[in-house]
Formats: structure tokens, sequence, C-alpha cells
């Protein structure tokens, strides 16, 4: 579906996803920025987590990448994939590791699912290219 001419049955669902991208990119920006300015927490956090610090930066910069693609109408979907996949490891690090509640995690997981469903198709028809 293309994001300038929706019907108008499916105009609800346009607008609801298009929040849920407006939400999602300044809160993976901020994580990220915090994750790559070093904030002493979140190099506390990574340290517990036992991989480096170049997990941190790594982790940071994916998530500034997944916020900017969600910004932009034909990689929305691809940015959702690439934050699923960043949430979904979130959340076995905060049940299996660092502890601490997966709750917001889990939540930011869900939104990126309902943004990447969205773009289903955009996705696909990419995936077949390849």
């Amino acid at each position: 579906m293309s994001d300038v001419a929706v019907p108008a049955e499916r105009r609800w669902t346009y607008v609801a996803v298009w929040i849920f991208r407006g939400l999602l990119a300044p809160a993976f920006l901020a994580a990220g920025g915090v994750k790559l300015y070093g904030v002493p927490m979140m190099v506390d956090e990574f340290h517990h987590i036992g991989l480096g610090q170049w997990f941190r930066y790594l982790t940071g910069s994916l998530e500034i990448i997944g916020a900017i693609l969600l910004l932009l109408p034909r990689k929305a979907g691809f940015g959702a994939l690439l934050l699923i996949c960043i949430m979904i490891g979130a959340v076995i690090t905060h049940l299996f590791v660092i502890g601490g509640s997966p709750v917001p995690a889990m939540v930011l997981l869900v939104l990126n699912v309902l943004v990447a469903y969205s773009k289903r198709e955009e996705i696909a028809s990419l995936a077949r290219a390849f």
C-alpha cells in the first residue's frame, strides 16, 4: 500500500500507523542517543550484559538507523523489522541477564510488529526482488 493514496476504509489504519511511527522514532532516537553518548547507566548496563562496550555502540547505532527508517514511508517496514530484532534481544536480556522489567521493551516490540505488519506488502515485494 502506498503512503500517498489510501482507501477511505483503511484511513484509520493509516493514521494509527503514522502515530505509532511518530511515537517510536523519537523514542528510539533518544534510546540510541543515550547509548552512543555514553550515559553512565547505559555503560553499566552493557558492562553487566558482558559483551563489551562495542555492543552498546552497535545497539545505539542500529536504534538510530531504525528510527530514521521509521520516518521514511517506503522504508518504515524495514526500520520496524530492525527494531523488532533489537527489542526481542532486549526482552531476552531483561528476562535472563540483567533483570528488571521487560514490559517497556515488550510494548516497543508490539508497536514495531504493528508497523511491520502494516507494511508487509512492501516488505514482501522487496524480499521477492532478492
